[in-house]
């Protein structure tokens, strides 16, 4: 109804190899597979996170990127969903649940990225080999993949009642590129042992099912983020 003029024509999307709606298995679930992972992203960063109503189960406008005017099923929101859609709103809800567990992802103060004396910092970011990301690493044009350390010991917070806030510590593995990365996690300095907490190429992976000691190696899947947990004092 605006013969093409009410949206810009610089659009930021990938159709994963196929252009709309496609049966291809392989597609589907790597679409599925980038949902679940801009959500981890948004839910895990600090700030507030803003979901657009109808991305926890996956609504799509077929391609229209401004459907103000389209009073039909590009833009109502469809309440009978399929399996797939079921299934992206039970991970987004338990996304919800991590974050409000867990006040490390939702911090009240800004991030330093360094400390002091033998303390870890609130927030270290790491190669796939364990090792520290240098200014070399940050600038380069290939960089699809970098993990990240959050540090619960060192939230600096104070709950309503003034008690220090303390909360578990995660480490964050993010695989971008198009093949398999192998990460090593970092030193025993930073954990031990770490345990799974969720995975966006595997949603049903359970919590606490697999452990992982320090400088071990993890195979994370193309195109995926991969979410560990520092295992407590005796919980083993």
């Amino acid at each position: 109804l605006e013969d093409n003029r009410d949206g810009t024509d610089d659009n930021r999307s990938w159709n994963c190899g196929a252009e709309g709606p496609t049966d291809d298995p392989e597609i589907l679930e790597l679409r599925e597979r980038q949902e679940r992972n801009f959500l981890v992203t948004l839910f895990l960063s600090q700030g507030v996170p803003m979901l657009l109503g109808g991305d926890e189960f996956g609504r799509t406008h077929e391609g229209n990127n401004n459907t103000w005017c389209q009073d039909n099923e590009l833009s109502w929101l469809g309440w009978r969903h399929e399996p797939w859609q079921t299934a992206l709103h039970l991970f987004t809800r338990r996304l919800i649940s991590l974050r409000r567990r867990h006040p490390v992802f939702r911090r009240v103060r800004f991030l330093q990225g360094a400390t002091e004396g033998p303390a870890l910092p609130d927030a270290w970011w790491f190669r796939p080999d364990g090792r520290k990301m240098t200014q070399r690493d940050w600038k380069r044009d290939d960089g699809h993949v970098i993990g990240l350390f959050l540090n619960g010991e060192e939230l600096q917070e104070a709950d309503p009642q003034g008690d220090p806030v303390v909360d578990d510590s995660f480490l964050l593995l993010f695989n971008a590129h198009h093949e398999d990365v192998t990460f090593t996690l970092p030193a025993a300095s930073f954990g031990s042992s770490w345990e799974s907490e969720l995975s966006t190429a595997e949603p049903l992976l359970e919590v606490a099912t697999r452990e992982y000691a320090a400088r071990s190696k993890l195979e994370v899947r193309s195109r995926s983020v991969y979410v560990l947990r520092r295992c407590r004092p005796g919980s083993a």
